[in-house]
């Protein structure tokens, strides 16, 4: 027998009991951006690696705290780092929520309650794979580190700092996310990199006080033109953004990551339907997967000025702000990028103020890694079908830190319904993908198992 199988059954005999530890985990409000129930969830997830036999620390930081664990019985194995985010949303608004959302409610064989999906869900269901084969062999088929972040949702503001002087404690192999939804059909996906991101507002004063549009209209210069002029110069109607030097970095796929985002089935016109759209965004002749993996964008989130309340105000704004972000693709940077529209700024609208919002590295890593051909396996074993590989995702997550900073390679293996409403009202965990997520974790762990630790000749092969 198969050292898997006794503990694939051993989740299943567990079905009930995981799922009501899953609702009870959810239960505790562990919200980021408001400092609400973090340092009592950093502390049950303390206890619940310490319970299950992992060396467990709580580790401060200037803001929230990390909660860190490891277990080493496997010499010669790889060592994985296991990474999920333990802060939530803020749940707003309260109102379009069916059922409250730190109160976890099943129906239509989901889960509903806030970080159901993202992380909550998806992070309980990799220590929960730990946990049996702890309980059905008394030892893990690898190496794990456990890292869990409490400010994820507010963009990882120091978990930079954090890995750069804890990486004698986040020495592995590679590193393996839990995050995100699955492909819209349910079929399961492992995603090689991220898009990276900068955020930027352009901000405009041109007098001290707005003005009688007749007055002095033709005399006083218009704060939102000022910056609608400036963001027209940016990106043209056909898609293109022309801010120059911004692209030069950029490191096109490789063949293999082409031929992976090639393969990706998509189906344009539910997603249009989905969305309420009625065209894709330029440029037209872009294909779809491409413009989420390969390409920059510059998106504006908001324009802010003048009078915007119910009727009329003839008025002339002395002030605008436009509030913007970059997505970023292989090798740009935030700094870079911030450079480029500084510099675009200057020449096209002198009096406009650039100021940073902060922002994070994109990370990629190759499809063609040593660990590709086992992470798909266990993929494979857990859910019976071959997963779609992703050579990067539209979003950003902060996988840098583990690529750039301590040199691993880093992948995703989501186990959440595409629909799961995060950041939403109504988020929700399909019960069966929960239960997935628990098989694919154990899968991972019990194949990484039988895999040589680079250097290492005695290990067992691959």
């Amino acid at each position: 027998m198969d050292d898997l199988d006794p503990v694939l059954a051993h989740i299943e005999a567990q079905r009930d009991r995981h799922l009501d530890r899953l609702l009870d985990y959810l239960r505790h409000p562990s919200i980021s951006a408001h400092d609400i129930g973090i340092r009592e969830v950093a502390g049950l997830l303390f206890e619940m690696l310490r319970d299950m036999g992992l060396a467990a620390e709580t580790i401060e930081t200037a803001g929230h705290p990390m909660v860190l664990g490891r277990r080493a019985d496997a010499p010669g194995a790889p060592t994985v780092l296991l990474y999920g985010h333990y802060d939530v949303q803020p749940p707003d608004p309260l109102d379009a929520w069916i059922s409250p959302p730190f109160e976890p409610t099943l129906r239509d064989g989901r889960i509903f309650a806030r970080g159901a999906g993202d992380n909550k869900g998806q992070h309980f269901a990799q220590l929960l794979a730990i946990e049996s084969h702890l309980a059905v062999h008394g030892r893990l088929p690898c190496n794990v580190i456990v890292l869990l972040e409490g400010e994820e949702e507010i963009g990882s503001p120091r978990i930079a700092a954090f890995v750069r002087d804890h990486a004698d404690r986040l020495r592995a192999d590679l590193v393996i996310t839990a995050d995100g939804p699955l492909h819209p059909s349910g079929r399961p996906i492992v995603t090689f990199g991220v898009r990276g991101m900068v955020g930027f507002d352009l901000v405009v004063r041109t007098g001290t006080r707005d003005a009688h549009s007749g007055n002095h209209g033709g005399t006083m210069p218009n704060a939102l033109w000022t910056l609608v002029h400036l963001l027209a110069t940016m990106k043209t109607p056909e898609g293109r953004i022309t801010i120059d030097g911004l692209h030069d970095p950029i490191v096109p796929p490789g063949n293999a990551e082409r031929a992976a985002a090639d393969a990706l089935p998509v189906d344009i016109p539910a997603y249009l339907a989905e969305m309420g759209l009625a065209r894709l965004d330029a440029p037209t002749e872009r294909p779809f997967h491409d413009r989420l993996m390969f390409h920059p964008t510059l998106t504006i989130n908001g324009l802010h000025g003048g009078y915007d309340g119910p009727g009329s105000k003839t008025v002339l704004p002395c002030a605008a702000l436009a509030k913007c972000d970059i997505r970023l693709v292989p090798d740009m940077t935030p700094d870079q990028a911030l450079d480029c529209v500084r510099a675009h700024v200057a020449r096209h609208a002198p009096e406009v103020e650039v100021i940073a919002r902060g922002g994070m590295l994109p990370s990629r890593t190759p499809i063609g890694s040593r660990f590709t051909p086992a992470i798909i396996d266990a993929v494979r074993t857990a859910r019976g079908i071959e997963p779609y590989l992703y050579p990067s995702a539209g979003g950003s997550l902060p996988d840098y830190v583990f690529t750039r900073t301590l040199g691993l390679p880093a992948f995703s293996i989501p186990y959440a319904n595409a629909d799961e409403a995060n950041h939403a009202p109504n988020e929700n965990l399909e019960i069966a993908l929960f239960h997935a997520g628990i098989r694919t974790g154990a899968a991972l762990l019990h194949r990484l198992g039988r895999m040589r630790a680079p250097g290492d000749a005695a290990a067992p092969s691959a």
